[in-house]
């Protein structure tokens, strides 16, 4: 029987963050605002936290995992990498086809993976800087969920809608 299923052991979990921008051979169009012209990161800094934005404007191949985010993540991670077997067959491909099971997070979903590092960074923006910025939400449970679990004292954003939908995960 061949493995299906690669469960790594949490000292393995990663502590770095890999930025395939490092590895592009061209990089990535800058982020344009509405009058059509690239926006600084000083203006992303307006809503977002000044290490995300860093970070995403950022060229270095590897960013370091905050400790808490790390110890936050083990609450789910690692989550099992699956060998798609029988994909590889119908499909009739030489490549090894794996896939990550991200249904065990507690929201069921991939999503919490950057909630909770979003969280973590909304968290230390608003214990350095005067203003507490919000985490994005969509409307959904998983962008509420982080906070609980880093016991965050961050403002989440939810839209009325979000709060109707959601009534019991509303914060």
């Amino acid at each position: 029987m061949q493995q299906t299923k690669i469960l790594l052991d949490e000292k393995d979990l990663p502590d770095h963050w890999y930025n395939v921008v490092a590895d592009m051979p061209n990089a990535p169009a800058p982020y344009l605002g509405p009058d059509g012209n690239p926006v600084p990161p000083e203006a992303m800094m307006q809503i977002f936290p000044e290490a995300l934005v860093m970070q995403e404007v950022s060229a270095e191949r590897w960013n370091p995992i905050p400790q808490e985010v790390r110890e936050a993540l083990t609450m789910w991670h690692p989550s099992p990498l699956i060998r798609a077997h029988r994909l590889e067959k119908e499909l009739g491909t030489p490549a090894k086809i794996y896939f990550k099971n991200e249904s065990i997070s507690p929201a069921g979903s991939h999503k919490p993976n950057t909630a909770v590092a979003q969280a973590y960074y909304n968290k230390e923006a608003a214990s350095s800087a005067s203003p507490r910025k919000p985490v994005p939400a969509n409307g959904a449970a998983h962008w509420h969920w982080p906070d609980r679990c880093l016991a965050s004292t961050y403002a989440s954003s939810w839209s009325r809608s979000a709060m109707s939908r959601n009534p019991t995960a509303a914060p």
